[in-house]
Formats: C-alpha cells, sequence, structure tokens
C-alpha cells in the first residue's frame, strides 16, 4: 500500500490526511505536540469529515517511523520547512510536498534544498494548490487555443480577511498565536496569500512571458500587540519578456476575492475562485465581443484530491511535462517575496538575478 508521512497535525495535515485515506493510501500523522495530535483525533477530523479514521496513525515526531515512506508532506509552519525536508530526503521518499510558503523570506537554506534535491532521486512539491484546478486548467486551455493574441497585462487579487482561517482554527485565538502574525517567518498577506503571486507567475509562463525580473512593492505592516505582519501586499512586477502586471495579497477584505485576468489586444479571460460558494468560474471575452463562461463546482476537501492525484502521477511517471508546483516554482514565489520585502523596506525596485542562485545575493537594488 502507498505509504504516506504528514508533519504537523494542523489544519492542513488533516486536510492531506482525509484526502490520502481518500485515496487509499496509508496514513502517518506525527507533530512535536502531543495535545495537537489529540486535537487531531477528538476534534479536527471528526469535526471535518465525520469521524475519526482508526487507520491513520498518531505519532509523537521523536517516534515517528524513518524510511519506508513513498510520499513524505510537510505541513508545518514555513519556519521549520526546509529542516524537515532537508532531513526528509535522507529517507527517499518518492516525492516530498512541501506546504505553502515554501520557507522564511530572508531564503535560509533554500539554496541547499535546491542543490540537495538535485542529487537525489526524490522529486519536490510546494503546495501551491490553485493551478492544478479545473479553472486554472480551462484558462491555460483557452492560452493554448491561441485565443489571447499580444498578452498586454496580468493581474491577480487574493483579498481575504483571515477570520477564516481562524473560524477553522478554534485553538487559535489571534495571529499573535501562529506564524501567521509575523512576516519573517513566513506569515502576513505576503506569506499566507502567496497563492496569488505563485498564479501570477504560473499564468506568466503559460503565455510566454517568462520569470519575473523586476519587483516593485508596497508592504503594510502592523506592528503592535505583539505581532509583526504586512495586512497588505501590492505587487508590480516585470518579467523576462517585458510583460507588466500586478498582484495583490490582503488579509482584510470581505467578502473574499480570489480573482485574476489576463488582458490581450481585443480579447480577456476573467477567473475566480469561490464566485459563488462552492464554484469557481471563468469568462472569456474574444476580439468579437462574444463572452463564454464556464463554471466549475468543487468542495474544499475536492482540491486536495486533485493535488495528490497531480503527485501519484507525478511519481508514476504520467506528468510528461514540468509541474506546475514543482520546488522550482516555489522558490522562484519566494525570491519574488524576498524581493517585495526589500523593496518595500528600501522604496526602490529590485531586480533578480536567477544566476545567482535562490539566495538573498540574487536580489540588487536598482
Amino acid at each position: 500500500m502507498f505509504k504516506v508521512k504528514i508533519y504537523g497535525a494542523g489544519s492542513i495535515g488533516n486536510h492531506l490526511a482525509n484526502a490520502s485515506r481518500r485515496m487509499g493510501w496509508a496514513v502517518d500523522i506525527c507533530d512535536v505536540d502531543d495535545a495537537a495530535l489529540e486535537r487531531t483525533r477528538t476534534q479536527i477530523y471528526p469535526g471535518r469529515y465525520g469521524k475519526w479514521d482508526d487507520s491513520i496513525r498518531l505519532y509523537n515526531v521523536n517516534d515517528v517511523p524513518v524510511n519506508g515512506y513513498d510520499l513524505i508532506i510537510i505541513g508545518t509552519p514555513p519556519e521549520y520547512h526546509l529542516d524537515i525536508a532537508i532531513k526528509s530526503l535522507q529517507e527517499t521518499p518518492k516525492l516530498i510536498l512541501i506546504e505553502k510558503p515554501l520557507c522564511k523570506p530572508d531564503l535560509d537554506k533554500a539554496q541547499l534544498l535546491y542543490e540537495l534535491t538535485n542529487k537525489s532521486n526524490t522529486k519536490i512539491c510546494v503546495g501551491y494548490d490553485h493551478v492544478l484546478g479545473k479553472a486554472t486548467q480551462e484558462v491555460e486551455q483557452i492560452i493554448k487555443r491561441g485565443s489571447l493574441e499580444q498578452v498586454e497585462t496580468i493581474d491577480v487579487e487574493f483579498r481575504e480577511h483571515w477570520q477564516g482561517i481562524f473560524n477553522a482554527h478554534a485553538w487559535l485565538s489571534g495571529p499573535q498565536d501562529t506564524y501567521l502574525g509575523f512576516w519573517k517567518r513566513g506569515g502576513g498577506a505576503s506569506g499566507e496569500h502567496s497563492h496569488a503571486l505563485n498564479l501570477w507567475q504560473h499564468v506568466a509562463h503559460a503565455v510566454g512571458a517568462g520569470r519575473v525580473l523586476k519587483v516593485s512593492a508596497m508592504l503594510e505592516y502592523v506592528t503592535k500587540n505583539g505581532v509583526d505582519y504586512d495586512k497588505l501586499c501590492a505587487l508590480n512586477l516585470k518579467t523576462e519578456s517585458g510583460l507588466v502586471g500586478r498582484v495583490v495579497q490582503d488579509v482584510v477584505t470581505i467578502p473574499p476575492r480570489k480573482w485574476g485576468r489576463i488582458q490581450s489586444v481585443g480579447s480577456s479571460v476573467e477567473w475566480q475562485f469561490g464566485h459563488k460558494p462552492g464554484v469557481d468560474t471563468v469568462s472569456f471575452r474574444d476580439n468579437s465581443n462574444n463572452l463564454s463562461e464556464y463554471s466549475f463546482e468543487k468542495t474544499r476537501p475536492d482540491d486536495f484530491i486533485i493535488e495528490l492525484t497531480h503527485l501519484k502521477n507525478l511519481i508514476d511517471g504520467n506528468v510528461v511535462v514540468s509541474s506546475g508546483i514543482s520546488l522550482e516554482r516555489g522558490l522562484d514565489t519566494m525570491l519574488v517575496l524576498a524581493a517585495a520585502h526589500l523593496s518595500a523596506k528600501e522604496r526602490r525596485s529590485v531586480a533578480i538575478d536567477y544566476s545567482r542562485g535562490y539566495v538573498a545575493e540574487a536580489l540588487k537594488l536598482i
């Protein structure tokens, strides 16, 4: 049987444990906190999925088995991701999935993980699952059909008050109780809603615009009551091809808006996640102003089934093109996030030199 080890008994760990069980896989969950494991067994999992699954084994991280896993999932706070991933490579699983954001914006050990992975037979992916969803796939099909000629700009927004996050994490009283309240640990709008940036980069690749080379950012930081996070992150981006676009992420907007748009000469495509409960939408307007609309029904658990199916296809060699959630794509997103914080601090634009690697030295003020 396909075997999965999950680090972290929080929200994402429970989601992926349930999805793994729905796939028919054996699941072990480990955590540094025995109380978190008990909360998973008695509250989170049965509260979401009806009852506890007795086949799931729970371990303190000091006691969890080593080796023999096909997939290792890292769903801890971001500051621990890379240390766990580097250690997990020694177990030689077929694949490691690291939840987003990949790491802290200081990029500590990012290049090391990249180099170690290139020497390993283990694949690594980063959990930016929005690029795998049906709405994004439809956008990609519109691009592949050649329906968007001469793309002018791309905009993506993920604007959502994070009270919904805390409603789903009843054991937290607010951002001060978690990494979310600290941008240097991978939290804030820049880290938590980095799906938007990653999706912008994904679409930029799809239209042939290449990687982001220049970042100009404005972030609004909150530093009071023991927290230090950005509540709004606004990015202007320029790619290798010269394409200019915009990303906005925040943790204050009610109701949420998770939206994107590609504008080309005479035509456009827009998509919105959660346009209404349980429905994502895509709208394409052609050069003759004809509008085509597509709707995709889904549940939250569906997102994780799609993601795990993609991982299984990667493991089985059934993905013939590069994965949209590859380690390199996740690292590229972190480089841009690091550039954004530097840009906001210095009030200047930042250029990215990818030849320097995934290190802070790759960022240059201009």
